[in-house]
């Protein structure tokens, strides 16, 4: 097996590239958190209880900073502090992916650190023929 040929710099010691005048920073503010997803959810990628994006999420807990969690944890009980938010609005606010923010809303519901009030199932909606004959009654009135 045949390497490919190397290139070589001409001026350079062993036609390698010199090194740089300042320390080159290959991230910035905008490449977002050093920590991987997994990390913040010690590997887990599913939360206890399934969470709909429009599940609105609240705490009561005055100061976060006294209890026991991570500073992602911390961050979603600031926000929802007398505040409810959904679940979509606190990753977008903390720019989290989603699946690691239903895992840590998941820890914090298991905690009772928050109340989440979720969705009407569909299925428990009325029908759209019967709104229809309430609008029509309405209507007649």
């Amino acid at each position: 097996m045949a390497y490919p040929p190397r290139h070589y710099l001409p001026g350079s010691a062993f036609g390698y590239p010199p090194p740089p005048d300042r320390p080159v920073q290959w991230y910035d503010e905008a490449a977002g958190p050093m920590v991987r997803p997994y990390a913040l959810t010690k590997g887990r990628t599913r939360p206890g209880q399934p969470f709909d994006l429009i599940a609105l999420v609240v705490t009561d807990i005055p100061d976060p900073a006294v209890l026991p969690v991570g500073p992602e944890a911390a961050a979603i009980l600031r926000l929802c502090r007398g505040n409810a938010l959904s679940v979509a609005e606190i990753a977008a606010e903390l720019d989290l992916p989603l699946g690691v923010v239903r895992v840590l809303l998941g820890d914090l519901l298991d905690a009772e650190q928050i109340r989440v009030s979720r969705p009407v199932p569909p299925a428990l909606l009325p029908h759209e023929h019967i709104l229809q004959e309430v609008i029509h009654g309405l209507r007649a009135l």
